[in-house]
């Protein structure tokens, strides 16, 4: 196989990959170009590669900088603005765990502390079974929390010599 037809096989299994992480394809496709680019592209660079729009370019460079997986890069001389991706995918995976978690583990602890304070008699059949349920996934949530935080803590070769043990 070609380096091109891997390259373009690549970009598009990583955006439909992406789709199932809950983001979107164009998304995707600009990461997996940016990973397998030796050097940082320009959004013009981007677009041609990827026949996208100029706004779908720099919305999706833009959330991918906000995920602290892309950032953006400087050459000398140069007025555009070039971008690259982080390269190495254990740093990119425990970025995405740990926005993953801002955006939607934190959130919803937050707001179950607000809910189990409800109003009226403990011994109420309805607002026991609420408050209930609300505990156990709280708890639930505290748990995922406390093990994306292990996890994000671990040690690559730690984990990776974990995982192997499991496969022996």
């Amino acid at each position: 196989m070609k380096l091109d037809d891997a390259k373009q096989q690549f970009i598009q299994h990583w955006g439909i990959l992406g789709t199932q992480w809950g983001i979107n394809r164009t998304m995707a496709q600009i990461h997996a170009l940016l990973l397998v680019s030796p050097e940082p592209m320009s959004a013009d660079e981007i677009m041609s590669e990827l026949q996208i729009s100029r706004g779908n370019t720099n919305m999706n460079v833009r959330d991918l900088m906000d995920w602290g997986i892309v950032e953006k890069v400087l050459k000398p001389g140069e007025r555009k603005e070039f971008f690259s991706a982080e390269k190495d995918i254990w740093v990119v995976a425990m970025k995405i765990i740990k926005e993953r978690k801002r955006r939607e583990v934190e959130p919803i602890i937050n707001a179950l502390n607000q809910l189990k304070d409800i109003e009226g008699s403990k011994n109420d059949k309805e607002i026991k079974a609420f408050t209930d349920v609300i505990t156990d996934i709280q708890k639930f949530a505290g748990q995922a929390s406390k093990g994306v935080d292990g996890l994000v803590k671990m040690d690559e070769h730690w984990f990776a010599g974990t995982l192997l043990k499991l496969f022996r």
